[in-house]
């Protein structure tokens, strides 16, 4: 918990003591909130080889990156929580072809953070710095195009302070020392790392009795990035599609939400702005739970489902950190509250339950039914619909709420747009499926064709959106209209 927040301190008190100025500080600052925020982008592959994908993030910082110990560490993860059998059937198969997932996946990440940034309208050296952070100072990073002094000072003390942060926190100063000092001139700068080593005390001692959220806000130098109504709902949709990224289940599915509620508090007499923004926000908890628990195709266990009722609650700890984004968390915490007491996570009922709060109920609900899960197809609209208004009728949905939920899912026009990128008819359909999570054999059962023929389509596809994988392509779709299914 707020290991980004205090990295950003870290990164800051070290760039100070480097004598750098405001506007380099600055550069510093948002690298440093950002180097990450990719990560959970292909949680779906992370989760498929190696489990719990939240507690396999964790090894990159106990063993170093390119040692032996890192290799057999990670080996060791593939298939973890299942038996032995299974285990070894998902190495083999990881071994034969799944590799493939993880190739480049650190170089994914850095190359969608810097996307975000593009999106977020920071500049271009922000961006640059964003998408080097992942890189060594011997050349052994990622995506290993820059060596030493190439690779901008920013993106170095971004590094090092991720590293040094969770040393501290876990082994105090003197692991924290070590980790700067053992790694110094391979993976981290230097002279960086000196300066971190000579000033460990100064930097790192109060971290402890430091609020972190107030202290990266009031850390900020010079406030450099401020953002109007409209550049706040693009940055709220932005940051809505990343975290849709976690699963191929839910692509899109917050854009779709907030525009559902939208609709529906408008003829409702609401503030239909305010239910726009809630519909962005309400899904940030996702990123708390695993993917071995959302991307799960059979049955959740008792454990599991106490995990996922955590998903609303972890979302209002975010929101309410913020004094910009704290009216909404009332709003987003009751999205799967339920009028007879039977929701999460505060098993809310009746009046307890806010208007506002069951419209985005409804909406969120229609919306999942509308999409894929790992257990069941997408249902079509009509059965969508029919669902609700069973939801309705056993007293667990306002019957209000629906109504304008449903009103606004049938007045949007349903149409699919293809051509982006000079893409085909087929190629929008693979694409769709691809992003989605399907293999490629599952792809060319779907449509008809061959594996090779199916294949032949994603290398075209992927040539030319100009990605190397899933991950990319599946932003592509979400950015184009492609997804979801209307």
């Amino acid at each position: 918990m707020e290991h980004v927040l205090r990295q950003c301190l870290i990164a800051l008190r070290i760039a100070e003591r480097l004598g750098l100025d405001e506007q380099e500080r600055a550069v510093v600052y948002y690298t440093a909130l950002l180097i990450n925020v990719a990560c959970h982008s292909d949680a779906h592959e992370q989760a498929k080889w190696f489990g719990d994908d939240i507690k396999m993030k964790s090894q990159k910082y106990t063993t170093e990156f390119g040692t032996v110990r890192a290799a057999l560490s990670g080996l060791g993860l593939i298939g973890a929580g299942n038996p032995p059998l299974h285990r070894f059937r998902i190495g083999l198969e990881f071994v034969l072809w799944g590799h493939r997932d993880v190739d480049n996946m650190i170089a994914s990440h850095a190359a969608l953070a810097q996307d975000l940034a593009k999106r977020l309208g920071l500049q271009e050296n922000t961006v640059r710095a964003i998408g080097a952070a992942y890189e060594h100072w011997d050349g052994s990073g990622w995506p290993g195009k820059l060596v030493g002094a190439a690779i901008p000072l920013a993106s170095r003390i971004a590094s090092l302070a991720e590293f040094v942060e969770v040393a501290h926190r876990s082994r105090g100063l003197t692991g924290a020392v070590e980790v700067a000092r053992g790694r110094s001139a391979r993976q981290f700068d230097p002279k960086v790392a000196a300066t971190l080593v000579d000033n460990a005390t100064e930097i790192l001692d109060d971290l402890d009795g430091v609020r972190a959220w107030s202290g990266v806000i009031q850390s900020e130098p010079s406030l450099a990035v401020m953002l109007d109504a409209d550049a706040f709902d693009a940055a709220l949709l932005a940051v809505a599609d990343f975290v849709d990224l976690k699963s191929p289940y839910t692509l899109g599915h917050s854009g779709a939400v907030a525009a559902l509620a939208e609709a529906a508090a408008t003829a409702l007499g609401l503030e239909p702005q305010t239910l726009r923004r809630a519909g962005l926000l309400h899904d940030l908890g996702r990123l708390g739970v695993s993917n071995s628990i959302l991307d799960k195709h059979g049955p959740l266990g008792m454990g599991e489902l106490e995990r996922i009722r955590m998903q609303p609650y972890f979302t209002d700890r975010m929101l309410k950190q913020s004094t910009a984004l704290a009216p909404y968390a009332d709003i987003v915490v009751q999205h799967r509250e339920r009028l007879d007491g039977s929701g999460y996570p505060r098993a809310l009922a009746g009046a307890a339950i806010s208007v506002p709060g069951r419209v985005l109920a409804a909406a969120d609900a229609y919306q999942a039914m509308r999409e894929p899960r790992p257990h069941r197809p997408a249902h079509s609209a009509e059965q969508a619909e029919a669902l609700l208004r069973g939801e309705v009728r056993s007293g667990r949905f306002d019957r209000d709420a629906v109504e304008a939920v449903l009103a606004a899912a049938g007045h949007r026009v349903g149409r699919r747009r293809e051509g982006p990128a000079g893409l085909t008819g087929r190629e929008v359909e693979v694409l769709q499926l691809l992003a989605r999570g399907l293999s490629t054999k599952q792809i060319a059962g779907r449509l008809f064709v061959s594996p090779k023929t199916a294949g032949n389509h994603i290398e075209h596809i992927y040539s030319k959106i100009g990605v190397t994988n899933r991950v990319g392509a599946s932003l592509f779709a979400v950015q184009h209209g492609l997804l979801p299914e209307t």
